[in-house]
């Protein structure tokens, strides 16, 4: 209980500014307190800064390159064409001499909001989005409305970060009457494999002034240029304009330059306002499959900013998935985990299939990787990396075993296609790409696994979910997990229904493999208690392993059993810095358990305490700084939709079972279930 009530203490204490289902409003953020949100679109994120008209950085999904920590594959530096500068009267506005300086996320409209006072001289107001239509591109609006006559200069630049080579610059016109623009432009390799990427802007002045003259500065030693321009303000007529702002690379296109400019200039063409309609409109149709919590407003912003932040890390038929911080930052490298299907993939499935698909697509593009990665180990069919980047081959860093040996990964990536099929009833899509991922993970634990004296089989040198599981003579690897031989037997499973399903060949060892392999139990310490791994002996774990077999994989189904581990294996759970996502399958267990009042302080404790300043952004655990952690979030979701909600997936579709709303709310409904967009609500 004390650590509950210091759970909501902290919720307190990081704002509760009227706790609007919508907005998150800062005043007077400082930076030694300040953890930046992101607004995106599934390809491109801008992520928010301190500073009045600055932006902290750009990234561009799905481009990765060899440099920095680990020798693997890293997000890379995007350029950044959004920073600004003003001057009103030649003095450069900034924090010194601003006031009323309040950031706004608008999670609605996924719109990133600034507004200050410069005194005695004018408003200022700015609104940044990552447009929902056009997966590259980005736009910021700014409003300056003046207090009295005065000049106004402003300079937008573009930036190459310090890790990208060679970077040249580029300012000039692109016509096609009646329109002419100017374009500055950017193009910059990245550090190892001189992959061209790309950034372009243009300045959109507002037409109710006499049009400026936009002008060029060049300052090579630090990497950037900008455009510039000047301008008359006259008192009480507010001043408008608009960047537009493109990027790409050749991860996806080729002859950057043209393509570049090309995509920014069409983005002009179609006007400011064409734009920002079409961007909400988009995100109108998003927020149909929604979360609406009754009685709570906090909980309603903070769920909000939980799905807000999901939709934006990822977009339909991007072919790309979702790195634990998603577009946020460089944490993990920007790599796909098994937190990509299991925490986050989930909670989207539920709501928005469409988008769910994309990380699909994302390990079908990858298995043949995935089957070399096998065949470089010894094994047959696919073994998934444990970290994957652009290509889809192992990016785990060389000193590190987790690539080789935490290989329940595979069977995660066969859950979740089977999950995809359950919900969409999709045969054709089940057979085209569904089937190749779970028969070749199917076939890849039919080859891992090894006779043992019990007449059945283990799987040797393996890290399970909980990655402090350690055999006495030391060392991670361990032998006869309980997640993973529980992540293996349903794989094989699957991979059963599947085949007669389609009609398909079966592999005879699936069914021989699947009744070998054997959950090992502490009878002795308590009837139906799970070994978490054979030498196991109480040991302190990092997070759940034995009770993923009751949920999400619905091995154990008896109450009574679900309930020994559960509270068995919660003791052996350190407080501090342990990952948020197991304390959701806490949070789901209690609910089915039917112990509403325990579902609801693992809910709590699974992200409050995690939260950081000053926009409620999630961390990876208590006293992180490595925000926005959306598989946190993604266990959160479930723990709402799967825990209090009672959904389930079932080869039947999605189905209501048992529900458990928390009396500190006084009702729930999740809306635009699946793809018949069903409602359940829950009282």
């Amino acid at each position: 209980m004390k650590k509950l009530i210091t759970a909501i203490l902290l919720s307190s204490s990081l704002g509760m500014q009227g706790q609007d289902p919508w907005l998150i409003s800062v005043d007077n953020p400082h930076k030694s307190e300040y953890f930046g949100v992101t607004v995106a679109n599934g390809q491109t994120g801008v992520f928010s800064s301190a500073r009045p008209l600055k932006v902290e950085r750009i990234i561009l999904g799905g481009l990765y390159d060899i440099y920095g920590r680990g020798r693997v594959s890293n997000f890379v530096h995007g350029i950044n064409m959004l920073d600004m500068e003003m001057k009103l009267d030649g003095a450069t506005v900034g924090r010194g001499n601003i006031d009323n300086f309040r950031q706004t996320l608008d999670m609605r409209n996924a719109e990133f909001r600034s507004e200050f006072d410069v005194p005695g001289k004018a408003r200022v107001e700015q609104r940044t989005m990552a447009l929902r239509q056009l997966p590259f591109c980005v736009l910021t609006e700014v409003t300056v409305t003046p207090e009295r006559d005065m000049t106004m200069n402003v300079e937008n630049i573009v930036s190459a970060d310090e890790s990208l080579k060679n970077p040249m610059e580029y300012f000039g016109e692109v016509k096609n009457p009646p329109y002419t623009y100017n374009i500055c432009t950017t193009v910059a390799q990245t550090p190892t494999r001189g992959i061209l990427t790309g950034a372009s802007s243009i300045i959109m002045p507002d037409e109710s002034y006499p049009l400026p003259k936009i002008g060029h500065a060049s300052t090579r030693d630090y990497n950037n240029h900008s455009q510039n321009f000047a301008v008359e303000l006259k008192k009480g007529h507010p001043y408008t304009f608009h960047i537009i702002g493109a990027t790409l690379s050749e991860a996806t296109h080729h002859d950057i330059r043209n393509a570049v400019e090309r995509l920014a200039f069409v983005a002009a063409v179609e006007t400011p306002g064409r734009l920002i309609k079409r961007h909400r409109d988009l995100w109108d149709d998003l927020w149909e499959s929604d979360i609406i919590i009754e009685g709570d407003a906090q909980s309603q912003q903070d769920v909000h900013n939980m799905i807000y932040h999901m939709y934006s890390f990822i977009r339909e038929n991007s072919g790309l998935s979702m790195s634990p911080m998603g577009l946020s930052g460089f944490g993990y490298n920007g790599h796909i985990f098994w937190d990509a299907e299991t925490w986050v993939y989930p909670a989207l499935l539920m709501l928005r299939p469409e988008l769910a698909k994309s990380m699909l697509d994302y390990r079908y593009d990858r298995l043949a990787e995935a089957k070399t990665n096998a065949y470089t180990y010894g094994y047959e069919g696919a073994l998934y990396p444990w970290e994957s980047s652009g290509l889809g081959n192992e990016d785990t860093p060389a000193h590190n075993l987790y690539g080789a040996l935490e290989v329940h990964i595979s069977a995660d990536i066969a859950i979740a296609a089977w999950q995809y099929f359950q919900v969409t009833g999709d045969r054709d899509w089940l057979a085209e790409r569904g089937w190749p991922i779970i028969k070749e993970t199917a076939d890849f634990w039919t080859s891992r696994v090894e006779p043992n004296d019990r007449g059945g089989y283990s799987l040797v040198n393996v890290i399970g979910a909980d990655e402090w599981n350690v055999n006495p003579g030391g060392g991670k690897n361990v032998i006869d997990n309980a997640y993973t031989i529980g992540a293996a037997k349903t794989n094989l499973g699957i991979a059963e229904k599947a085949a007669k399903i389609l009609g398909k060949t079966a592999n005879p060892d699936w069914v021989k493999v699947n009744d070998g392999l054997e959950l090992l139990k502490m009878d002795d310490v308590a009837p139906g208690l799970i070994r978490e791994h054979s030498t196991y002996r109480g040991e302190k774990t990092k997070q759940a392993d034995v009770s993923l077999l009751a949920y999400p994989l619905g091995i154990l189904t008896d109450t009574e059993q679900i309930r020994s581990n559960l509270e068995y294996y919660l003791a052996t759970v350190p407080r501090k810095r342990t990952p948020a996502m197991s304390k959701s399958v806490y949070s789901i267990l209690y609910s089915r358990l039917g112990r509403p009042d325990k579902a609801w302080e693992y809910f709590v404790d699974s992200y409050v305490p995690n939260l950081n300043p000053p926009f409620r952004v999630i961390a990876e655990f208590d006293g992180g700084t490595n925000p926005y952690f959306i598989t946190g979030a993604g266990g959160t979701l479930q723990s709402v939709i799967m825990g209090f909600g009672g959904l389930r997936f079932t080869d039947k579709g999605i189905v209501g079972d048992k529900s458990a709303v928390p009396s500190q709310w006084t009702g729930l409904t999740i809306k635009g279930v699946g793809p018949q967009r069903k409602n359940f609500k829950i009282k």
